[in-house]
């Protein structure tokens, strides 16, 4: 791409990165935001129970905040639960919203300070700028290394028993992202990984999107893998290590600014219908496909794969052909090493589930025209096949 080329970017205005800046968010939501006085903390009954949701909320009451949390997201969350989530935050007169979880917990968050003060309903945003109108003020602080969720302008919905409906729109830009590893101590290996990987996936689609891919986010990209390779088995084997996890939420945060401007392809079109009917979650849905999708699009996209193998593997030598194999052998290695299920039948998928699964897949067009190689179904059964 030529340097003159023209290209817009857009993210978070404001990110805070350092271990421990939870505890002091009452002070940077009385700095950024001093008319807020009633605060709703979005967050999983699961990392409720870990009890670190306290000191960001008595950081919050100690500037004089009310709070409420609430503690009722789920996985790949429901239109029930978006619609449960906004009516809490008008019921509560809720002035700012903080979504302080998973990429689910600060998806719904997007969505309540879009549509609480809107009379806008949920069915007509789904789809590209299709939001009207500005929204509630919103922090959003992740527990996982993995969506960049944080900094996205993108909210997924399950919309049926299993399809899901994106939301994009510039009101989706959080105002505020905090990045604090202290948070991400307690997530196990498998979770660490599944979500690393995800993280990784981004950046590697980014990289080669086939519209928007610009030099901002290709730099984005290249950081983002450097600091996710050095790190991810690292995070997985030492749980502990607060550098490995800062790090890694650095590294998933960079990947979710490029992918914001250069979109995902096909690996994530061919991981949502695995999630949504297996319910698998996100990040693995993506590691299951996405050796065969990389090595589906070699013809197309050898040379980026080549440069991104050298950031994974400094050592790499060889063809331009050779070391673009190199990155697929690296991601399959790296998944092997933490130890997730890295085939369709290891998550309970059927021989007779692809062509669902296939016909699924096809829906995906808004990520399937990012691709650098078209797909066509028969194309997407063989990958599904070669996952199997």
């Amino acid at each position: 791409m030529t340097q003159s080329a023209e290209f817009s970017f857009s993210t978070v205005p404001h990110l805070v990165s350092a271990p421990g800046a939870s505890s002091r968010l009452g002070t940077q939501v009385a700095n950024h935001f001093p008319a807020a006085r009633r605060a709703l903390i979005v967050t999983d009954p699961g990392f409720l129970a870990t009890g670190l949701v306290d000191t960001p909320r008595r950081s919050l009451e100690e500037a004089g905040l009310a709070v409420h949390v609430w503690s009722d997201v789920v996985a790949d969350p429901p239109e029930s639960v978006v619609l449960q989530a906004v009516d809490v935050a008008r019921s509560r007169g809720a002035d700012i919203i903080i979504g302080l979880g998973g990429g689910s917990s600060m998806d719904v968050a997007k969505l309540i300070a879009v549509l609480a003060g809107s009379d806008q309903p949920l069915s007509q945003i789904y789809g590209i700028g299709n939001v009207r109108g500005t929204r509630l003020p919103l922090v959003q602080i992740p527990t996982t290394a993995g969506t960049g969720s944080e900094v996205t302008n993108i909210a997924i919905v399950t919309t049926g028993a299993t399809t899901k409906m994106g939301v994009v729109a510039p009101q989706l830009y959080a105002d505020l992202a905090i990045l604090d590893a202290q948070l991400t101590l307690g997530l196990p290996p498998m979770v660490t990984a599944a979500t690393g990987i995800d993280a990784m996936v981004h950046a590697i689609e980014a990289f080669t999107s086939k519209h928007k891919k610009n030099p901002l986010s290709d730099n984005l990209a290249r950081q983002a893998l450097s600091l996710l390779s050095r790190n991810l088995l690292r995070a997985c084997e030492h749980g502990g290590d607060l550098e490995a996890r800062q790090a890694m939420l650095l590294g998933a945060c960079f990947a979710g600014q490029a992918f914001s401007n250069a979109p995902v392809a096909a690996v994530h079109a061919l991981a949502y219908p695995i999630g949504g009917i297996f319910h698998v979650p996100h990040g693995l849905s993506n590691s299951l496909v996405l050796p065969h999708v990389l090595r589906f699009n070699l013809s197309h996209a050898g040379a980026e794969y080549a440069e991104l193998a050298g950031i994974i593997d400094p050592g790499v030598s060889g063809s331009e052909e050779a070391r673009a194999h190199a990155l697929i052998v690296a991601m399959e290695t790296i998944a092997a090493k933490t130890g997730i299920q890295t085939t369709l039948r290891q998550v309970g998928v059927g021989t007779a589930d692809i062509d669902r699964l296939a016909d699924d897949a096809m829906l995906q067009t808004r990520l399937l025209g990012n691709n650098p190689r078209e797909l066509t179904r028969e194309d997407i059964h063989s990958i599904y096949s070669a996952a199997y």
